[in-house]
């Protein structure tokens, strides 16, 4: 299992998001469906320190939430 970022929205508007899933490409299928409609990308670089997390949590499920204001492009 592991935990990615990923960026909703586009550039000047969006936010982010943090998810664990089965693999990267998951992650962001499962963020697609989540919020239908949405530009979904993944940001780089990937935190090597917590990208592999074994099989804690739950796949899918968003593990923080930063809003507009603070998202960094």
């Amino acid at each position: 299992m592991v935990q990615v970022s990923v960026k909703l929205g586009d550039d000047s508007i969006g936010f982010r998001v943090s998810v664990r899933a089965e693999s990267i490409e998951q992650a962001v299928s499962l963020t697609s469906e989540r919020y239908p409609g949405s530009k979904v990308r993944v940001l780089f670089p990937i935190d090597p320190e917590s990208f592999f997390i074994g099989d804690q949590g739950l796949v899918g499920a968003p593990v923080s939430l930063e809003m507009p204001g603070e998202a960094a492009g």
